[in-house]
Formats: structure tokens, sequence, C-alpha cells
């Protein structure tokens, strides 16, 4: 789950990443409006949580130029403009959901992982490869029945790859799902996660999964 982080307060914006991080979730930052709306031009995000006051270009001009050019992502306005009129006209505009300034983290979280729910319009909320499952709600891996341990990275890897099991991922489609712009990382650091992962999926029991190197083409997850 990649994530777009408009905020100009530099010190909220590095807090606020890092817990999202934690939450397993791939975050680029943006401290300017002119700046979000040219990533937006070119990047795939999951989900943007926008401020609305942002110099070179104010938020609702992101929101406004996002929609006009028919991106459906989702956008949660976090601001302190929390009055009525400014919601109003952030909902009105295209936002999914609200947040005024000051804020408890957990309800950011929560809101956040409701939005990318809603987003995915997903029937199933377990994803399964042979004895590998992902909860969707809850954002976890068991295998064999036993919670997997894994870091950020190596989380988003693997979910990448679950949801598309049966394709081949190619690496450059998994390096800008697990790193952002910010990272100081080339593609070929992604072979370092599908190592460890690989490490983590040695099971001797029935439904054991495996990650597939296809040379020039990319990676794929499937049961043995």
């Amino acid at each position: 789950m990649r994530i777009l982080l408009v905020e100009d307060h530099i010190e909220l914006s590095r807090w606020l990443a890092k817990a999202l991080r934690d939450a397993h979730l791939t975050v680029e930052c943006a401290h300017n409006g002119a700046d979000a709306d040219s990533l937006l031009l070119t990047q795939d995000y999951a989900l943007v949580i926008l401020d609305l006051t942002l110099p070179r270009m104010d938020g609702l001009e992101v929101l406004k130029r996002m929609r006009a050019r028919g991106s459906r992502t989702p956008v949660l306005i976090l601001t302190a403009r929390g009055g009525l009129a400014d919601r109003v006209s952030g909902l009105n505009m295209g936002a999914d959901d609200y947040l005024a300034k000051p804020f408890e983290l957990e309800e950011l979280e929560a809101r956040v992982k409701a939005l990318l729910r809603r987003s995915q319009s997903q029937e199933t909320v377990t994803v399964a490869c042979g004895a590998l499952n992902f909860d969707t709600v809850s954002r976890t891996f068991t295998y064999g029945g036993e919670l997997l341990a894994l870091t950020p990275r190596e989380h988003a890897v693997l979910e990448a790859l679950i949801v598309r099991q049966g394709h081949t991922v190619p690496k450059d489609k998994l390096f800008q799902q697990v790193f952002s712009l910010d990272d100081n990382a080339s593609v070929d650091a992604i072979e370092i996660y599908i190592h460890r992962l690989r490490k983590k999926l040695e099971h001797e029991g029935p439904g054991r999964v495996g990650i597939t190197t296809l040379r020039g083409l990319g990676y794929l997850l499937q049961a043995a």
C-alpha cells in the first residue's frame, strides 16, 4: 500500500511517515502543493493524505486537479482548517474523509485503514496461496496456521506478490511498492527482501509456497 503524505510541517511529516511505515505502509512525502501535483501526475498511490494550507499550491487546488483528471484515489484531508465551511468545501470537491488537527494517531490509522479497505472493494477478507494467508483487514500474514513475523518492507513485498499470485510481478513494480522516492536505494535491493522471504517461507508441511525468479521478467508467488 503506497501512500502520498502531503504536509508542509517537516517534523509532523516525518512523525506521521514513521507511524504509517510501522503499520506496513509505503509512504512518500511532498511538502508543497506543486510537488504533490507533479507526483500525482506520474505516480500511482492507494491513498493521499492531504493538508490544505500548503505553499506553492493550496491543498484544495491539488484535490480539484486530481478529480478533474479523473483520479479516484481516496483522499483524506488532514488540516488545522477544521471549520464547517472548509469541511464542506473539501468533501464537495471529492475528498473521502476529513480529520482536523490536533488528532490522535490511533484515529488517523483507523481512518486510513478504513479508506484502504473501501477502495479495494474486495468481497473476500482473506487472500490465500497454499498455506499462506493474508488478512486484508488486519493486514497480517499467517503461514501454516502460524503468524508470520515480517519487517515492514518484507511485508510490502509479500503483499504485492500475494495479491497478484499467479502473475509475474516485475522487479521495478515491486520496488515502487516498497520504496519511496525519498529512499536512497536501487532496484536491486528487492533481491535482498526476496531472499529473506524465501527463508521465512521454508515449510515442510502441505501448502508450501515459493517465490520463483523469472529472469528478465520478475517474481512469481505460487504454491508448490
